[in-house]
């Protein structure tokens, strides 16, 4: 069985004009690894976080729960988010440099896959709401998903997992994904390799959720600022899924939409 992990970084938000503060990209992002990695991934990043704790108990006196050591892109960036999460704030700038970066070490340790949906909104046509997007977004990175396990692990199942986004938000999804495993994309792809409803998990409760966040954040500053040298999307570029029949340089799991964005040059580029 092979985990997918989901999360997503942007916003679906089209109604408010594109500026800094509102951008013009939605990410949607999925890793990938064989059930039997997760032990010595999730329990190596859970080791390096009690030991990040029990230092602070020792130095500072504070009690920290593990599911109070949950690290998000935003957290990590932005001091002022960084503050308000007492087991960030407490951290030296080599102590969470290292933990993002065992975090990211795991993908290739684990021998994940990595993939994404890039949305433009930009060129977005007029008839789609953000219901509509999630959708097309859920329905395009899922396609990767059963192409990659359709090409490279025929014989193995898929199950997504997604960060808990509120009990209606969750129906809705679950709804579009069952849809697709009935009926198959817009595509006329079939959905033979993905199993059950997404699983919708709290993200201090996840790893998983929490690497799949800060790689979807990855990808979206790598295509927002056009920057494929961006650090941390170097450390994914070669694990992102790239099928043997089509182009060498396609990352057929990274895919743009609309099709006439100009983003779709820049994946060619890297």
């Amino acid at each position: 069985m092979y985990l997918c992990y989901v999360d997503e970084s942007g916003n679906l938000d089209l109604g408010s004009p594109i500026t800094d503060d509102a951008p013009n990209i939605f990410v949607l992002t999925g890793i990938t690894m064989l059930d039997h990695e997760w032990p010595r991934f999730s329990h190596g990043i859970d080791r390096r976080k009690n030991e990040l704790r029990q230092k602070l108990f020792h130095t500072r006196g504070m009690h920290l729960e593990l599911a109070e050591c949950e690290l998000k892109s935003n957290w990590v960036r932005i001091s002022k988010e960084r503050a308000r999460r007492p087991f960030l704030d407490a951290l030296s700038s080599d102590e969470l440099t290292g933990l993002v970066s065992e975090f990211f070490a795991q993908i290739e340790f684990r021998k994940m896959t990595v993939f994404a949906v890039v949305i433009d909104k930009t060129l977005i046509h007029d008839y789609f709401d953000q219901d509509k997007l999630h959708r097309k977004a859920w329905e395009l990175l899922i396609e990767r998903v059963e192409l990659f396990m359709t090409e490279r692990h025929p014989r193995h199942k898929a199950l997504l997992i997604r960060d808990d986004m509120g009990l209606q938000a969750n129906r809705n999804l679950a709804a579009k994904h069952a849809y697709f495993l009935q009926s198959g994309t817009s595509a006329n792809l079939r959905l033979d390799h993905i199993v059950e409803m997404p699983l919708f998990v709290r993200s201090e409760l996840s790893n998983g959720v929490q690497l799949a966040d800060l790689v979807s954040y990855s990808i979206y500053h790598a295509f927002r600022y056009q920057k494929p040298e961006y650090p941390f999307f170097q450390r994914l570029t070669g694990r992102i899924y790239t099928s043997s029949r089509t182009d060498a340089d396609k990352l057929d799991g990274l895919k743009v939409f609309p099709p006439e964005s100009p983003l779709t040059r820049f994946p060619r580029g890297i």
